[in-house]
């Protein structure tokens, strides 16, 4: 009995932690979002009645593309890649960091609706903050002085901030969260990846996150700029169709 209440503790616990981080990414987007609106002299509120019906739009798309998930060859199978990133950095790009937040906080609620979560929301929870990290310095960048030359800027400091913090973050909080509230020791998780990935040293957290995470993260943000850049700019007429801006 006493396992049980521990159990629920720690998930409740989990689950306020991860409230607060989806807040505190809200924060941040609203500061950049009303620093770079200064800066280019708009007055547009944060949320318009079009701009909310694309968000809506743009959050179903990321939503599906997140469940249309796969494994890597080079990570254990609970590592799995998306590209739902995408409509969200389009988003982004197109109605500014708090629409690109709001997309993913609500992509992943969909998810859950849907779905459910098998990582105890540890899964779910790396998803939405590593896609905060990819989309909300690619749009800072873009967004202070929009240019081809500042998405591609922005892409690329998005893809090294979302590979570097992706696997920081990894090490630190994630995998120790994963195996804490699976009651799974951290050295059965890491050989689980150096049964799949040779180059990881036996028993490294370290070695775990350089060889099996930072190379799907480097991967997701580079396919996903690539397509970004390719496809933005003959949607982004359609998208900012009756703004100001």
């Amino acid at each position: 009995m006493n396992g049980i209440f521990q159990s629920v503790a720690e998930n409740t616990v989990f689950v306020m932690e991860f409230l607060l981080i989806i807040i505190a990414m809200f924060a941040v987007a609203v500061i950049l979002e009303k620093l770079t609106n200064k800066k280019n002299g708009i007055t547009e509120p944060l949320f318009t009645t079009r701009k909310m019906a694309m968000i809506g739009m743009f959050s179903a798309i990321a939503m599906i593309l997140h469940v249309i998930d796969f494994p890597l060859p080079f990570a254990p199978s609970f590592y799995k890649l998306d590209f739902s990133e995408l409509p969200v950095l389009v988003g982004t790009f197109a109605f500014g960091p708090v629409a690109g937040v709001t997309i993913e906080a609500i992509k992943i609620l969909l998810k859950l609706l849907i779905k459910g979560t098998s990582t105890a929301f540890v899964g779910d929870l790396a998803n939405f903050v590593i896609g905060c990290s990819f989309i909300l310095p690619a749009s800072a960048v873009y967004h202070f002085k929009k240019s081809k030359k500042s998405a591609i800027l922005g892409c690329i400091t998005g893809t090294v901030i979302l590979t570097l913090f992706g696997t920081a973050f990894n090490a630190l909080y994630l995998l120790p969260a994963f195996a804490k509230l699976y009651g799974m020791p951290l050295d059965s998780i890491l050989a689980m990846g150096s049964a799949v990935n040779p180059l990881m040293s036996e028993g490294s957290i370290v070695s775990f996150v350089i060889c099996c995470v930072a190379p799907m993260n480097l991967i997701k943000g580079s396919v996903i700029s690539l397509v970004t850049m390719l496809i933005y700019k003959p949607l982004s007429p359609i998208l900012k169709s009756g703004r100001k801006n």
